[in-house]
C-alpha cells in the first residue's frame, strides 16, 4: 500500500509539472510575447514595433512540442517530403523543440527558422553546458533543411536559425542577463570581407531571469519574469502586461495566465508537501541510528521500538544501509 501511495504521489507530481511546463510553453507561444522576445534579442527586429512583428513577420501558428530534434535515420526519407513532426528514436524517447516557428526578416523578407526553448529548472548546469545544447539545436535545424529548403549543392538557400533559451532559475551570477552566441568573421591575415549573410547562419541566445530587486530588471527580463512568476497572481500579471508592455488581454491569453497561476500554486504546494515528507523521513532515520548506536540493537528491533509500521520497515532498512 505504501509503495502504491508513493507511486501515486510521484505520478501526480509528474503530471502537475508536465501541465505546468505545457502552460509555460503555451504562454510563450503567444505571438505578442514572441514579438517582444524577437525585438529584444534579435538584431533583425530591433527597429520594429512589437505589433508589427506579431502581425507581419511571424508566419502561421507556432508549433508547440510538435517537431522532433533527433528523428531516426529511418525517417529521413519521410522528412524529405516535409517538416518532421514526430520522433520515434529508440532508447532516447521523444525529444521535441518546445516552440518552433517561421519568421520573415523585415529588410530582406527572407524566411528564418526560430525556436524558443523553455528550461524551467533549478540547475543551470544539468551535467552539461546548456549553451552547447542550444548550439546543437541550431545545427539540427540547419541540417534538417536539406530536402525541405534546399537540395543537392544549393547551400545558398540555407535559412538562418535561432535557439532562444529562457532559464527561470539560473545561478545568482547569471540572473537578469542575456547572452548571445553566433558566428563571426575574423581576419587573421589580410582584410577580406565576406557577406555576413553567408556565414551568420546560427545564433543561440540565453535569457536568464532574476527578480525585481536585481540589476538590469527591465524590458524583456521584466516581462518574462512577470509572465512566468509562480508568486504573482493573475490580476497582477494582467495589469503589468497591459500597462507596461501594451499586451492586450484577449480571452485566450487571460485564460492561459489564469491556468498558469493555478498550476504554479499546485506545484508549489506539492513541493512543500514533498519537503515535509523528506524532513520526516530524515528525522526518523536519525532517531533509528541514534537508538542503534546507543543500545547496540538491530535495525529491526529499533524500528519496532519506534513503532514504525511493518509495511514501511523494508524501505527504512534500505536507507540505513546507505
Amino acid at each position: 500500500m505504501e509503495v502504491e501511495n508513493t507511486l501515486a504521489k510521484s505520478i501526480t507530481a509528474a503530471g502537475e509539472k508536465a501541465s505546468y511546463d505545457a502552460a509555460c510553453k503555451k504562454l510563450l507561444a503567444n505571438k505578442m510575447i514572441l514579438a517582444w522576445i524577437m525585438k529584444s534579442c534579435l538584431d533583425e527586429y530591433r527597429a520594429c514595433d512589437v505589433h508589427e512583428i506579431a502581425e507581419n513577420y511571424i508566419e502561421g501558428t507556432p508549433q508547440i512540442g510538435e517537431v522532433a530534434v533527433n528523428p531516426d535515420e529511418a525517417a529521413d526519407a519521410e522528412r524529405i517530403r516535409g517538416v518532421a513532426t514526430e520522433d520515434s528514436s529508440i532508447g532516447e524517447g521523444t525529444i521535441t523543440y518546445d516552440i518552433r516557428f517561421l519568421a520573415a526578416a523585415p529588410v530582406s523578407g527572407e524566411r528564418m527558422r526560430l525556436i524558443i526553448n523553455v528550461e524551467a529548472q533549478n540547475d543551470f548546469y544539468p551535467g552539461y553546458p546548456i549553451i552547447k545544447r542550444g548550439i546543437y539545436y541550431c545545427s539540427r535545424m540547419i541540417s534538417a533543411q536539406y530536402g525541405t529548403e534546399f537540395t543537392d549543392a544549393h547551400y545558398e538557400k540555407i535559412k538562418k536559425v535561432y535557439s532562444i533559451w529562457i532559464c527561470m532559475n539560473p545561478p545568482k551570477k547569471r540572473r537578469n542577463s542575456i547572452n548571445r552566441y553566433s558566428i563571426r568573421e575574423e581576419n587573421l591575415v589580410g582584410d577580406v570581407r565576406e557577406k555576413r549573410g553567408d556565414y551568420d547562419l546560427l545564433t543561440a541566445v540565453m535569457i536568464c531571469l532574476g527578480d525585481a530587486e536585481g540589476e538590469n530588471y527591465s524590458g524583456i527580463l521584466k516581462l518574462l519574469e512577470v509572465l512566468l512568476s509562480a508568486e504573482r497572481g493573475a490580476d497582477e500579471k494582467k495589469r503589468i502586461l497591459q500597462e507596461d508592455f501594451s499586451i492586450q488581454m484577449t480571452r485566450e491569453l487571460e485564460r492561459e495566465v489564469l491556468t498558469m497561476c493555478n498550476l504554479s500554486k499546485g506545484v508549489e504546494e506539492r513541493g512543500i508537501e514533498k519537503g515535509i515528507e523528506k524532513g520526516i523521513v530524515k528525522g526518523v532515520l536519525l532517531s533509528l541510528k541514534n537508538l542503534m548506536n546507543s543500545t547496540g540493537w538491530s535495525a529491526e528491533r529499533a524500528m519496532n521500538a519506534l513503532q514504525i509500521p511493518t509495511s514501511e520497515q523494508a524501505a527504512y532498512a534500505e536507507e540505513l544501509k546507505k
